[in-house]
């Protein structure tokens, strides 16, 4: 903890990154995870904040957050309505006004020792900087069934189609620069576990690029992802990402052609 001076100097200068927390009946591991992400942001040299998004719970979640104890990092709340985890992203995004932001999962499944990393490329100017599982320095702890892992491939070629070069799109740890993630946050259109993919992709088309980096990631019980449930829904919400940005794509191109003179004989 810091002393009092330090933490009145802190919070007196503008928040240089907030992190997005989606959140769904998250009352038992959501508690355990601020704790890690406070904790762990209270340690860098700038000021910070987290943003819960509260995505429909029927739980204590919201209760936790409105009473979370206030510190050098504050922590606030808010609703989220529609059903869906890329809904709630958007809508945590929408809300951020510094210049960095991020989202991570209320499992912190991702070891939060790469938020140095990710907040020292962002500072060095990259645009773009998420984590993988798929990076040959990654080190995974994958408990998942052999169902999984083979969704889990497939998944990975598809998206690949939608983000070329980059290797893991559904790492619940991605960091941007603030005002790029606020413009494609407002145009992203999938609600469910694919959003990740139409968000990287519209940030890809607007000319950022993407960089991985290494991260240390544990397999933590209570997943709400089931191949059985989700797999045929996922597979819609990706080609619906294709239909959709090749028909915006479509659109730009006919809008940037010339006119044909008219009147003419």
């Amino acid at each position: 903890m810091l002393p009092s001076r330090q933490r009145d100097e802190r919070t007196s200068r503008p928040t240089l990154l907030e992190i997005v927390v989606p959140a769904h009946n998250e009352e038992r591991r959501l508690p355990g995870g601020l704790l890690q992400l406070c904790a762990k942001l209270a340690c860098l040299p700038f000021p910070t904040a987290v943003i819960v998004v509260d995505n429909s719970s029927t739980d204590r979640t919201a209760e936790i957050v409105r009473t979370w104890p206030q510190g050098p990092v504050p922590v606030r709340l808010i609703e989220c309505p529609t059903p869906g985890k890329g809904a709630a992203v958007r809508a945590g995004l929408l809300e951020t006004t510094a210049p960095f932001v991020g989202f991570c999962d209320a499992d912190m499944a991702t070891d939060l020792c790469a938020v140095e990393p990710a907040c020292g490329l962002l500072l060095s100017g990259e645009s773009i900087v998420i984590g993988s599982r798929a990076h040959p320095q990654a080190d995974v702890e994958n408990r998942h069934s052999k169902v999984r892992e083979l969704g889990a491939f497939g998944f990975r070629a598809l998206a690949r189609v939608l983000v070329p070069g980059v290797s893991d799109t559904q790492c619940g740890f991605k960091f941007f620069d603030g005002g790029l993630a606020r413009e494609m946050a407002a145009r992203l259109r999938t609600d469910g576990f694919a959003f990740d993919v139409e968000l990287l992709a519209r940030c890809v088309a607007a000319g950022a690029s993407v960089l991985e980096i290494p991260v240390t990631w544990h397999d933590v019980p209570g997943s709400r992802f089931s191949p059985a449930r989700h797999s045929l829904s996922i597979l819609l919400e990706l080609v619906r990402i294709w239909l959709r940005l090749r028909a915006e794509s479509s659109g730009a191109l006919k809008l940037k052609q010339p006119l044909d003179p008219v009147g003419y004989p």
